[in-house]
């Protein structure tokens, strides 16, 4: 039979409800009183329940594929088609029937004992047989199925899986990832490809970003403007300013938005795969582009002339007009025709206040509307959303400053500045979701050697393993409202299809564990141990995983990454600006003071420097930080490349003049800088000399030339 992908969206939303409905803390039943010993098989997440047995099933090309029931169909194909690539056994065409000997079978069953997405794999000499209620169940059996197919290379197209019985559920209703793709857009392929990575891991909750300042990326047929104008920027940089588009005779924009259809077909794809998609239109802050895009919606006085580039917090919110409501009213019209789940993430964090409480327009509006100040406001503005989505079936979801108002019955909150929106949360009776920053923002790198884009302070793969997705703090009574976890790629350090891909993988393999897996399976050692398989599976599939990097300093030799940066402040390592296209250099830069120190170089026999520096653009909105940022003349016009000696407070002992590098947008060697008759072992404190906070200079690499 063939499944309507929007009907088991509809299906699976009931599951998930279900789900949530769980003792405390996710915290289910064991499915059979007995617990193995022993490691688990080779699959992540580790089941709940396993039993092994002896002997083993033989899979070739002749083994028939049968499926009964509502989602065997989707289950049996999924099997199939990953069976093609890894370990490459190409099976036939599943057919509907009973289970027979020598098969592989899914099974849909009505026995009330399985659980919400639960289902039981059982391998034998006689065939192997997945069973579960739902189609998501079956999915998962299909997703463990073929992870054991994959621990033993197959010999002559024949693949074998020991005997085991496998009796699974997850452990909470809310596996997700987030994807930002209004900083950076990703293809739909690209998306496609992502949801089916999610499955191999049981995760069913991919939560999209699809609206911020720098870019509004979903059609509204009733607003044009809002991708015509909101989904298109100038990326920052001199070399994107540079880069004219001959129709236009202005820099080429950037961007791209997903039409209507194409998000309806994303929702089926995924859902076809038990996959949730939650969509997110900011308000009332983070508007700048629908700002852009139809100004009347901003606050009077706060021009916006172009969808912005900068990353951080604006200052730009929504007006609170009645006619503003109209329009966040008839945009959410048209995005509740789009995705069908319950859930509608409105935002609401970051909406710093300075517009509203200098405007006195809105000061008359919060005196119409009984609001007392512009913290009030705010609550009064995610409440009368909420009322609109609630009175449509709907419910909202928000980050943690939701809280900040009358949070009426019904509403999610989404736990992102740590855990303590949580705690909250589920003392005041709301359903929450745990998103903390740092714990699970895979924007930060994932070994301190990395040299990729992204925030330098370390999140790593046992780092998110090791997370507890229940706050200790939490009484029991209460943590029946923890629905589960979701880990952030937040997009404005990942400018391309792969390099999310690199920041997602291997750690959603860990955050799949800890949401799907009973706590007593979570244990490091034995999830590297099975973590090897999975990164063959990951190499098979494609999927550009991310190494953990040793950092081993060279002797002569620094590239930026190598360096110890001066100070505290903003610490990131950003791509460069250029070329347009292909690879890019990658600076390790605090923002907010550029200085770098070599520790302990060898200047024995050394007579000079020569350095490879960079510019990149001061493209963030870091409020009053940005004032305090160290500024000094140059003794050139164009900027000096500066080298200290024991100490950034001493006077320099060289300077080199950054002209050659001026007019080049990628990376310029400098002439050899003399450091004059030093020897031994000394910190070098390497600045920049500049007048401004735009470009950053940045070093690309340093060496210490002998006699």
């Amino acid at each position: 039979m063939k499944l309507n992908p929007l009907a088991f969206t509809t299906g699976l939303l009931l599951v998930m409800a279900l789900a949530a409905c769980g003792p405390a803390g996710g915290d289910h039943p064991p499915a059979s009183a007995a617990r193995p010993s022993g490691p688990p098989p080779n699959i992540i997440p580790a089941p709940r329940d396993f039993t092994r047995g002896s002997g083993a099933f033989r899979i070739a090309a002749d083994t028939p594929v049968i499926f009964s029931g509502e989602g065997g169909e989707q289950a049996a194909n999924f099997f199939i088609e990953h069976l093609k690539v890894t370990p490459e056994v190409v099976l036939q065409k599943p057919r509907e029937g009973q289970p027979e000997s020598k098969a592989v079978s899914f099974v849909q069953v009505t026995d009330a004992g399985f659980e919400p997405e639960g289902y039981e794999l059982v391998v034998g000499d006689s065939g192997a047989t997945v069973k579960a209620r739902t189609p998501a169940g079956l999915l998962y059996g299909a997703v463990t199925l073929w992870e054991l197919l994959t621990v033993t290379p197959p010999q002559g197209g024949v693949a074998m899986i020991p005997a085991v019985t496998i009796r699974d559920a997850p452990r909470f209703a809310w596996r997700g990832l987030m994807l930002d793709s209004a900083r950076h857009y990703q293809s739909p392929e690209y998306i496609r490809q992502f949801l089916d990575w999610m499955a191999l891991h049981k995760l069913n909750v991919l939560h999209w970003h699809l609206t911020d300042d720098q870019g509004w990326r979903l059609e509204i047929k009733k607003y044009p403007k809002l991708t015509s104008v909101g989904a298109w920027r100038v990326p920052a940089g001199q070399a994107p300013l540079a880069d004219i588009d001959e129709k236009t005779g202005k820099p080429r924009l950037y961007g791209g938005f997903y039409t209507q259809q194409q998000a309806r077909d994303i929702v089926a794809y995924a859902a076809a795969r038990g996959i949730r998609v939650v969509p997110e239109i900011e308000m009332p802050g983070h508007a700048s582009a629908a700002i852009v895009a139809y100004p009347e919606l901003g606050v009077p006085g706060n021009s916006l002339q172009a969808v912005p580039s900068d990353w951080g917090v604006y200052e730009n919110l929504y007006n609170v007009e009645e006619s503003t409501f109209t329009f966040l009213e008839n945009v959410m019209t048209e995005v509740m025709t789009i995705f069908p789940d319950e859930y509608i993430h409105v935002g609401g964090d970051e909406a710093v206040k300075p517009q509203w409480e200098k405007s006195p327009r809105v000061q008359a509006r919060m005196k119409e509307l009984g609001v007392k100040d512009a913290h009030a406001l705010q609550g009064y503005f995610v409440q009368r959303i909420g009322k609109f989505l609630n009175a449509h079936g709907r419910r909202i979801i928000g980050w943690d400053e939701i809280l900040d108002g009358e949070l009426p019955p019904g509403d999610t909150v989404m736990s992102w500045q740590g855990v303590k929106g949580a705690i909250a949360a589920a003392a005041a009776g709301h359903d929450t979701v745990l998103a903390p920053s740092p714990d699970l923002y895979l924007d930060h790198w994932q070994s301190p050697g990395d040299l990729s884009p992204g925030r330098s302070n370390t999140l790593s793969l046992q780092m998110v393993y090791g997370f507890k997705p229940v706050p200790e703090v939490i009484p029991d009574d209460q943590r029946k409202h923890i629905l589960g976890i979701q880990a952030n790629l937040w997009s404005e350090l990942m400018r391309t299809d792969n390099r999310v891909t690199y920041m997602a993988f291997p750690r959603a393999a860990a955050l799949a564990e800890v949401a799907w897996s009973p706590p007593e399976r979570i244990n490091w050692a034995d999830f590297q141990r099975r973590l090897d398989p999975q990164l063959k599976r990951y190499d098979k599939l494609g999927i550009g995983w991310a190494r953990e990097y040793n950092v081993e300093p060279r002797a002569r030799r620094r590239v930026s990454h190598d360096l110890e940066q001066c100070g505290d402040g903003y610490v990131l390592s950003l791509e460069d600006d250029a070329p347009l296209e292909g690879e890019r250099a990658v600076f390790l830069v605090n923002i907010t003071n550029p200085c770098w120190i070599w520790r302990d170089a060898d200047l024995t026999s050394i007579r000079s420097l020569r350095a490879t520096v960079g510019q990149i653009p001061f493209n963030f909105q870091i409020g009053a930080d940005a004032k305090k940022i160290p500024l000094q003349k140059p003794e050139d016009a164009a900027g000096d490349f500066e080298v200290r000696l024991d100490g950034c407070d001493k006077q320099p002992i060289a300077t080199a003049s950054l002209e050659p590098a001026q007019s080049n947008y990628g990376l310029t060697a400098l002439p050899p800088i003399s450091l004059g008759d030093v020897s031994g072992k000394h910190d070098l404190c390497l600045k920049f000399a500049r007048a401004s906070v735009d470009p950053i200079w940045v070093i690309g690499g340093l060496e210490l030339i002998g006699n």
